[in-house]
C-alpha cells in the first residue's frame, strides 16, 4: 500500500516547469511593452487635458475682458486665482530615446508673435501668442511627435 502512495505522489517534471516558464516570459515579453505605451499615451493625455483648461481659462479671460486677450498669461489668469491658481506644468513624454528624449518638467510660458513658435530650449513650455494675427493662441512648444507622430505644437 504504502509503494502506491509514493508513485502516485509524483510532483511536475523538469520539462514541464520549463515550459510553463517560458509561457510566463512570452506573455510577459508581450505585456511589458503595451503596459509602458500606456503609460506614456496617459502622460500625452494629462498635457492635452492641461492645454485644453489653459486654452478654455485664455477663452473665458476674453470675455470677460470684452475682447482682450491677456498680455502675459502668468498675470492674466492667476492674479487672484481667478481663472486658474497656477499655470499648468507641461510634461511633454519621450516617445523613443532617440526621437524624442523628453524634456525637463517646467510650468512656464514663452510669447512671442508665431502661431508655432517653438523655441526647442530643451525644456517644453507653454507657448503664448501675445500679439498678432493668431493673438490668444496657447500650444505646447515642443518640436518632437507624440505616440502618433503628430507635431505636439499642431494640437
Amino acid at each position: 500500500m504504502k509503494k502506491s502512495l509514493i508513485k502516485s505522489a509524483r510532483g511536475f517534471t523538469l520539462i514541464e516547469l520549463m515550459i510553463v516558464v517560458a509561457i510566463i516570459g512570452i506573455l510577459a515579453a508581450i505585456a511589458i511593452p503595451k503596459f509602458a505605451d500606456l503609460v506614456t499615451r496617459s502622460k500625452e493625455s494629462s498635457v492635452k487635458g492641461s492645454l485644453g483648461a489653459l486654452r478654455s481659462a485664455v477663452s473665458i479671460y476674453y470675455s470677460d475682458n470684452e475682447g482682450f486677450f491677456p498680455t502675459d498669461l502668468n498675470v492674466g489668469l492667476t492674479t487672484n486665482s481667478k481663472y486658474l491658481q497656477v499655470i499648468p506644468t507641461v510634461t511633454v513624454p519621450p516617445v523613443t530615446a532617440q526621437t524624442n528624449p523628453g524634456h525637463t518638467n517646467v510650468s512656464g510660458i514663452a510669447s512671442g508673435t508665431t502661431p508655432d513658435g517653438v523655441l526647442n530650449s530643451g525644456s517644453a513650455v507653454w507657448y503664448y501668442t501675445n500679439s498678432g494675427n493668431n493673438m490668444g493662441n496657447v500650444v505646447v512648444n515642443c518640436s518632437h511627435n507624440d505616440t502618433k507622430g503628430t507635431l505636439w505644437t499642431s494640437y
